[in-house]
């Protein structure tokens, strides 16, 4: 019988220590370590060569396949993924709880059952009849045959069903509820997880089987478990936005079989995540008109264009200590951005509030969006409104200078189809730019992008 040692380990990372410290020695975070019981894995081998029994082959003698994908019938889901899922991908999903992790997955069998495909739903979290239950509330219950669901946490188990049923898609929900037997560590640690999503991850691969696993989310907001959980896996998804909130981002921060930084925006409704084919529309349904601080920015995300407002409050300190706010921006840039506009423009902010939020819920990491902050913060401070039909885009450097941006075309065509007039761009992109609706404004600095912002020169 193999010896059984108590060891404590790093939950951020897996590092162990046979003793408990403060701070992780390899990923330096604070009180992560664990104690569990570690048994020396011995047995184990003999079943995975079992499991997953693959000879090496020639590479001269590997037959190329076409990529073959199959739509799971939402539009906004289908675009993140790169056109479909493909045969044999594993896809993590994370997300705060209660963000629709759940409720898309089920909509996704939903759709595959009904195109003739065989799914199983492996629920972890809950029973079938509370599945059923969830199912018939989004109106998402089907009478087919190939859709089958199971409550079961044994990862062992999970790997007979697959290998019996064979089925297209299989959804693990969660992660951090399944548990190898033979791992003495209880489910959720570092062990468990990091050896279920192996072992699930070479079964997809050697059985061509598709597979969404769900993964809870840290309050730091990644995904719970080790780093290694996400590199082994081919697509990883996350959504964000207010649970509270009506829409959802699904954002793809990695695909090996599509573009990354791609998202797909949802609308939560009674019947479930429904994709919004106009995100841009939507978030610009409430702006209000002839109030400074807002300025809408075109925005680009993987392969699509979205007009995004921001919103930017200035206000006195009054208790002498400055506070910098963002949400939906990085933080660390919006200070960046202050500080070129106190150095450079010579703008009072050093005894101010400064807040700035994206509308909508969505996160912009877009450098160009530099620019519209900039001028947004400009426009609180001076308490001048910005002209309501202007867009402004561009990347703002330390000297004050505007760079140049990517998909210049992209981003004017789609804030001239939603009616703006004027686009404030960068000087260096000007040149052989094809508009008509849509009057160019080329601008070399900030000070000069202010100027004509505000001033009302156009």
């Amino acid at each position: 019988m193999a010896n059984t040692k108590t060891v404590f380990t790093c939950q951020h990372c897996g590092y162990q220590s046979a003793k408990w410290l403060g701070r992780c020695p390899d990923c330096n975070s604070w009180n992560s370590f664990v104690e569990e019981n570690y048994t020396a894995p011995v047995a184990k081998t003999t079943k995975r060569q079992a499991l997953y029994s693959q000879q090496p082959v020639l590479l001269r003698d590997v037959q190329l396949e076409k990529t073959e994908r199959f739509s799971t019938n939402i539009s906004e889901f289908d675009r993140v993924l790169g056109g479909g899922i493909v045969k044999g991908c594993v896809a993590l999903i994370g997300g705060d709880p209660g963000i629709g992790k759940s409720t898309i997955s089920l909509q996704i069998c939903s759709h595959l059952v009904a195109s003739g495909l065989t799914v199983l739903y492996v629920s972890g979290e809950e029973s079938v009849t509370q599945t059923k239950l969830r199912a018939q509330r989004l109106g998402t219950e089907v009478s087919n045959i190939n859709l089958y669901i199971v409550n079961q946490t044994d990862i062992s188990a999970v790997c007979e069903y697959i290998n019996k049923l064979k089925p297209h898609l299989v959804v693990i929900d969660s992660i951090q509820v399944m548990f190898e037997p033979s791992i003495a560590s209880s489910p959720g640690s570092v062990s468990q997880v990091r050896e279920c999503a192996g072992i699930l991850t070479q079964l997809a691969k050697t059985t061509k089987t598709a597979m969404f696993i769900i993964g809870h989310v840290t309050k730091e907001g990644t995904i719970a478990g080790p780093r290694v959980l996400e590199h082994i896996v081919d697509t990883v998804l996350y959504f964000e936005g207010d649970r509270f909130s009506t829409y959802r981002i699904l954002r793809a921060v990695k695909n090996r079989f599509g573009s990354t930084n791609e998202i797909g925006v949802f609308e939560m409704t009674s019947q479930g995540l429904l994709a919004v084919d106009n995100p841009s529309e939507i978030f610009l349904a409430e702006r209000p008109k002839n109030i400074s601080g807002s300025l809408v920015v075109p925005i680009v995300e993987g392969t699509r264009p979205l007009l995004v407002e921001i919103q930017a409050l200035v206000s006195h300190a009054g208790y002498g200590y400055a506070r910098r706010r963002a949400e939906g921006f990085d933080y660390n840039r919006l200070t960046l951005l202050v500080a070129v506009l106190e150095k450079r423009i010579g703008l009072a902010l050093e005894t101010t509030d400064i807040f700035v939020n994206i509308a909508g819920g969505i996160k912009v990491q877009d450098p160009a969006a530099d620019l519209g902050v900039s001028l947004a913060v400009a426009s609180a401070f001076r308490d001048m409104p910005v002209i309501q039909t202007l867009v402004a885009v561009g990347e703002v450097g330390l000297a004050g200078e505007i760079r140049s941006c990517s998909q210049i075309e992209t981003r004017i065509k789609e804030a001239e189809k939603l009616g703006f007039k004027q686009c404030i761009i960068p000087a260096t992109v000007a040149k052989g730019l094809r508009t008509s609706g849509i009057e160019i404004i080329p601008v070399k600095s900030l000070k000069e992008a202010i100027d004509t912002a505000l001033e009302n020169r156009l």
